[in-house]
């Protein structure tokens, strides 16, 4: 499917930040001038496309930016844009700047926001980049690899002191409603329990017993990966401590697992979709998702993507569970 000549396109990056993006901004740059395209970056999201807070693109504005953190375009959240007025004033100025083609890098809420700019006749491309890697119609979401091994890395450290101590070490990592970025983690560190929000768990058949029989057969040291959306971990702590007298501590990591430089997996990722992102606005695509699935990148129809609901790979839960012992 062609489409016809695109002569300038805009790109933003909306929702949260995540590691990798900053590489698509660059491959989408630099494909667009590849191919004689004029590009504009968005400052700040869908606010910026409502304000006209832009300015012009070129092969140097994003030279070796690839290493870095976070996005150089900024993010931020718009409430004005969730209204008919808001949305209406962000496609008259993408007409009014003569934008072509839209890419949009971020999440769900950025591809609903990019499904509705299609709707006022605005050609969008979405590229999923969020760390949760809960973006149902792509096996992989720019960030996620980053994410993990930022976790990783640091409750590699943990355990070092926790074990010195033979303390019972509790670890909350992200995902916001999704439990891939936990599961993920808990596998790589060896947990002996991963509680994510799509599989209840009962506190003393899948912790404390767990846990306990773990001290029987040796393990001096416990860790316990919750993912942010199983409720309070705070109290998990406080019903582990009690129930088996051992001394528990809470790590929260934080947002520190959004930042730092990019993994290799997360550059490439990064580029390669932006790249397919371009090609897809030259073909005529429009309200697509870049997806990558079985290897390979595609784009889905953003509104039966934003229709699906991603999965946890349950075979991946189930060794968790058994390796745990």
């Amino acid at each position: 499917m062609e489409g016809k000549k695109i002569r300038r396109i805009a790109l933003l990056t909306s929702g949260g930040d995540a590691p990798g993006m900053n590489a698509a901004i660059r491959s989408v740059v630099r494909t667009a001038i590849y191919n004689d395209i004029q590009v504009l970056g968005i400052r700040r999201g869908y606010n910026g496309l409502i304000k006209n807070d832009f300015f012009p693109m070129d092969s140097r504005s994003v030279n070796k930016i690839t290493a870095q953190g976070g996005t150089m375009l900024y993010t931020a959240r718009c409430a004005e844009f969730q209204t008919p007025e808001g949305l209406q004033r962000a496609a008259d100025n993408c007409k009014y700047l003569g934008i072509e083609g839209l890419v949009c890098i971020g999440g769900d809420g950025t591809f609903r926001g990019a499904q509705a700019l299609s709707e006022y006749g605005v050609q969008v491309v979405g590229i999923p980049a969020t760390i949760d890697n809960d973006i149902a119609c792509t096996h992989y979401s720019i960030g996620f690899d980053t994410a993990a091994n930022t976790a990783i890395d640091a409750i590699d450290k943990l355990s070092d002191t926790m074990q010195s101590h033979e303390r019972i070490s509790v670890v909350e990592v992200m995902g916001r409603h999704a439990g891939h970025l936990a599961l993920y983690v808990g596998l790589s560190v060896g947990a002996a329990v991963t509680l994510i929000p799509e599989e209840p768990y009962d506190m003393q058949r899948d912790i404390i017993d767990v846990i306990r029989e773990g001290r029987i057969h040796g393990r001096n040291h416990s860790i316990v990966i919750v993912a942010e959306g199983v409720g309070n971990t705070n109290e998990i702590v406080k019903t582990i401590e009690a129930e088996t007298g051992v001394e528990t501590r809470l790590t929260v990591i934080g947002h520190i697992q959004r930042g730092g430089s990019p993994s290799a997996r997360d550059r490439v990722m990064g580029t390669r979709m932006g790249h397919y992102a371009v090609e897809a606005l030259m073909q005529g695509q429009n309200n697509v998702i870049v997806c990558y699935r079985d290897s390979q990148l595609c784009t889905v129809d953003c509104t039966e993507a934003l229709s699906m609901k991603k999965k946890l790979d349950g075979y991946m839960y189930r060794v968790g569970k058994e390796v745990a012992i």
